[in-house]
């Protein structure tokens, strides 16, 4: 992930999240394999938890950046320790049962940020209140939390996912 303001495109900002948690979920059904052993990318450790925390979390930051900034209020200032710890609960094993819940969690946090960007006009996409990054861009930033979930990878076959 990048802290350099998202380059963006012609795609519809709602489906380019809608599409990444599809992304992230399609992954995370391979899961239910992880032998427990944390994963080390770019300096960092991650579990399939831990994955699904930060999409969560970053999922859950940017829309209320959003909200805040269309109610004209200042945003609550970030203090997510973010990928850089892991957790005890991170470490947990990922199971059928931490599936069903993610898919219910990144399912629901996906449909609000696509309700939310659907109603937004070209010109609040572009030219968003508040200080920040544009919202079409917030979006597109948002779509980048399919790093965690590829920092984890596929754990099995395509074949035996269900």
């Amino acid at each position: 992930m990048t802290d350099e303001s998202p380059t963006t495109d012609g795609r519809d900002p709602a489906q380019v999240v809608t599409a990444m948690t599809d992304h992230v979920l399609g992954l995370a059904a391979t899961w239910i394999a992880w032998d427990g052993r944390p994963l080390q990318v770019d300096g960092r450790t991650y579990t399939p938890h831990k994955a699904i925390r930060r999409v969560s979390d970053h999922l859950l930051d940017h829309l209320a950046e959003v909200e805040a900034r269309l109610a004209g209020h200042e945003t609550i200032p970030d203090h997510w320790h973010a990928s850089a710890i892991t957790t005890p609960a991170d470490l947990a094993p990922f199971g059928q049962q931490d599936l069903d819940e993610a898919r219910s969690r990144l399912t629901r946090l996906a449909k609000i940020w696509a309700d939310r960007l659907n109603v937004l006009t070209p010109d609040q996409l572009d030219n968003s209140p508040g200080k920040g990054w544009t919202f079409r861009r917030i979006a597109f930033h948002v779509a980048e939390s399919d790093y965690y979930a590829d920092a984890v990878g596929a754990l099995l076959p395509a074949a035996t996912v269900r």
